[in-house]
């Protein structure tokens, strides 16, 4: 859809994560208003089950847009951080009802607030009249034959990560590095309420850990890989069900389990207040995440160009001063706090508004 007159183009994109619903409109690649709401364990303990937040979540998104005094009718696409789908290769795709089914299927084996995000932008876009997308969904997979090989031959190992930030990132380092990302060995990191470690290698996102329910680093609220034979015996212990420990592995586990939060400011704080356990702890995932660099550099046979940090736990000093003193002989540490993912899905849409891309169907 190219547009006729020289206004700029307004999109609308709505980012979902475990502890945060950001929100912002772009007039072409210039936000033009932003805002990270984030949510208290607290507020979101109220709602049961992850699809019971859907309205709060729709709720915060209309609250933003009229504090802003911005009308869907003036936007000219909506786009909604990517769900947990099947398999897909990067790209921007259009919301449909196909999507739409697979990820509110009360059967979904994977829970995660990221699923409403393609439902709340749809809704959206039926109000204004506009396409919906999503780009590079947190499923986008660009592994090798070898890289899936587990244990066991029913269970594969699976492309599931912050896709969209690990991308975006991987190639403003690139740039910064001078290079064409197609040209460069990567390790990415994304950490926030999840944490994604990756292996790029000229382009591609060639391993990453599974960093909703798999192996990797625990993180504020995720429990990270844990020891088969002790998950099987929770497992079979007869006080949960598969939804209440799957529920405490990804939601209630890391720092939250073992410190009542899952604000790493909290933990700091306390920290400062001279708080020994939460110092292990809060230590403990960095070292974590540094032995997680060491095996994707591995993967890359220690021709690394740089190791990348990003995510909102990449604004602390502490955290990153424990990771740096593991890693930086490996090579070079670039960190980019925050993240890049709201103007990477923004760019997804401009780009087939411009008819500089086609939109993938789903």
């Amino acid at each position: 859809m190219l547009r006729k007159d020289s206004e700029p183009l307004r999109v609308l994109v709505i980012n979902l994560g475990s502890t945060s619903t950001k929100v912002a409109v772009f007039a072409d690649e210039t936000p033009i208003c932003s805002e990270s709401i984030a949510h208290a364990h607290q507020e979101l303990a109220a709602f049961p089950r992850i699809p019971d937040q859907f309205a709060f979540r729709y709720g915060a998104v209309v609250s933003f847009l009229q504090e802003h005094a911005i009308s869907p009718l003036s936007l000219d696409a909506i786009v909604g951080r990517g769900g947990i789908l099947r398999a897909l290769p990067s790209g921007t795709y259009h919301i449909n009802e196909r999507m739409l089914e697979e990820l509110q299927s009360p059967d979904k084996e994977r829970d995660h607030v990221v699923n409403l995000a393609a439902g709340i932008a749809h809704g959206f876009a039926q109000e204004a009249g506009v396409p919906a997308f999503v780009v590079d969904p947190v499923c986008v997979d660009e592994f090798e034959p070898l890289a899936r090989v587990s244990g066991l031959p029913d269970v594969e190992r699976r492309s599931l990560s912050h896709a969209l930030s690990l991308k975006s990132v991987a190639r403003r380092a690139a740039h910064e590095l001078g290079r064409p990302y197609e040209d460069t060995n990567l390790v990415v990191v994304h950490m926030g309420g999840g944490i994604s470690v990756s292996a790029h290698s000229r382009g591609r996102m060639v391993d990453v850990n599974q960093a909703l329910d798999g192996t990797g680093p625990f993180s504020p609220e995720r429990v990270g890989g844990l020891p088969i034979g002790d998950v099987l015996c929770l497992a079979f212990s007869g006080e949960y069900t598969y939804k209440e420990l799957f529920r405490r592995f990804t939601r209630q586990g890391g720092l939250l389990a073992h410190l009542g939060t899952n604000d790493a400011r909290e933990v700091e704080q306390r920290i400062a207040d001279g708080d020994r356990h939460a110092r292990l702890v809060h230590e403990a995932m960095a070292y974590q995440i540094a032995k997680e660099v060491g095996l994707m550099s591995t993967v890359l046979k220690g021709r690394v160009d740089a190791i990348v940090l990003t995510g909102n736990l990449a604004h602390s000093d502490m955290l990153l001063g424990w990771i740096r003193e593991r890693v930086e002989w490996i090579a070079p540490v670039l960190v980019y706090a925050g993240t890049d993912e709201m103007l990477a899905m923004a760019e997804g849409a401009l780009r087939v508004l411009r008819g500089e891309e086609e939109a993938k169907d789903y």
